[in-house]
């Protein structure tokens, strides 16, 4: 407090007791992959805003595109806006060297990525490494291709593999335009581990590059949907029921059946309607079937919630443990979920049904003050997606209706 000797009026500025809490950004995505040109920036992570910044960085002499390049593009062609891109060169791995910070850790660092994908590596090493950094940044979510092979064999897709299938662990998605791709013999399985931090995608993709068309893996264009349906309606909405913008055919026409069995394994369709053309047809994580989390709306969301308050909250940081500093923590907590039920992500007719927040001397006993923590307690009703819509519909006669009413 400062001192006041001399008589007078003094005006001083204080600080208002709510700090709000904001969204993070959950649109920004991050590629790895082999680039055009395969000696620029390897194993840098490099931030592009469009396509012409990924050509001057990744591509200055106009080399064929790649895998890596193609994604890219139909990220931002689907409404993606900002990503980074990792070159892991020829040779190079997803898996990387943490060390070194190669591959996937060189994301460790930058912390506004909520989207991974490596397009085209299918092999279990490369599923592996995205979705075990992905479960230790705690931040982020991962969007996996199937083997491309499994055109031949879908139903491989519902048994975890261990050896790769179809894109080979040092390709460049073997999509049969680039070179050097070397292919596996298909393994029994081709389905990543359980996980509820990444969503598997099947088929692959079929897109016009130049005066061509190339089989391309669609986790690149799927990353730009997500982003697109953040931007549009909210990181709560499912991703699925919407177009892939460049899409112009599918390798392998799913059917009905087929999905039924596909979709309670976690493997996420993409289909061709004749009324709506293709579609995503799919919103479900690797997790298991009866988890809380194996919706990815609901995923993503609790990652979002769980991020937005630990940065709004950060001031609380050595302030005093006591009924005051509890109090505001509680109120801006409230306020921001507040938010979150009225634009739709949380679920409830009052927002007491949506959510509670307790912060007081029930969760902070003179033992968890003494510890220096302070615990806040957080309650929230996530919005799942319709999967299944039904319509129970059968005769009615409104004559004899009108007569027995009569």
């Amino acid at each position: 407090m400062p001192e006041y000797l001399a008589p007078g009026i003094y005006v001083e500025e204080v600080r208002g007791g709510a700090r709000p809490i904001e969204m993070v950004g959950t649109r920004t995505a991050a590629f790895l992959g082999v680039a055009p040109d395969a000696g620029q920036w390897v194993n840098v992570a490099k931030p592009c805003n469009n396509p012409s910044e990924f050509d001057r960085l990744f591509n200055p002499d106009g080399k064929d595109s790649t895998a890596l390049s193609r994604a890219v593009y139909g990220f931002f062609a689907n409404g993606g806006g900002r990503c980074y891109v990792v070159n892991i060169g020829d040779g190079g791995s997803v898996a990387g060297d943490p060390r070194k910070r190669t591959g996937v850790h060189a994301l460790a660092a930058i912390d506004e990525i909520a989207i991974v994908a490596a397009p085209g590596y299918t092999d279990a090493a490369s599923y592996e490494a995205l979705l075990a950094h992905c479960e230790s940044c705690s931040d982020r979510f991962a969007i996996l291709d199937a083997p491309e092979a499994a055109k031949d064999n879908p139903d491989a897709l519902k048994e975890v593999g261990t050896v790769a299938a179809g894109g080979g662990d040092g390709g460049d998605g073997g999509d049969g335009g680039d070179t050097g791709t070397r292919r596996r013999k298909p393994a029994a399985g081709m389905r990543p581990r359980t996980s509820n931090y990444g969503a598997f995608y099947f088929p692959w993709i079929v897109i016009a590059d130049g005066g061509a068309q190339v089989v391309q893996p669609p986790s690149g264009h799927l990353a730009g949907v997500y982003a697109r349906v953040d931007a549009e309606r909210g990181v709560h909405k499912a991703p699925a029921n919407e177009p892939i913008r460049g899409a112009i055919g599918l390798t392998y026409q799913v059917t009905q059946d087929e999905q039924g069995n596909l979709n309670s394994a976690g493997v996420n369709c993409i289909r061709f309607f004749s009324s709506s053309g293709i579609r995503i047809w799919g919103a479900r994580t690797l997790d298991d079937a009866a988890s809380e989390y194996r919706y990815i709306p609901v995923r993503r969301l609790m990652l979002a919630l769980r991020e937005s308050i630990q940065d709004g909250t950060r001031w609380v940081v050595f302030e005093p443990n006591d009924e005051g500093t509890w109090n505001t923590v509680a109120g801006d907590v409230r306020a921001f979920l507040m938010r979150q039920w009225r634009a739709g992500a949380l679920m409830g007719a009052t927002p007491e049904q949506a959510f509670f927040v307790k912060c007081d001397a029930e969760t902070n006993p003179q033992d968890v003050i003494d510890a220096g923590q302070l615990v806040t307690v957080i309650g929230v009703a996530p919005v799942k997606p319709a999967e299944f819509v039904i319509f129970r519909i059968s005769q009615w006669s409104g004559e004899a209706a009108a007569t027995a009413t009569a």
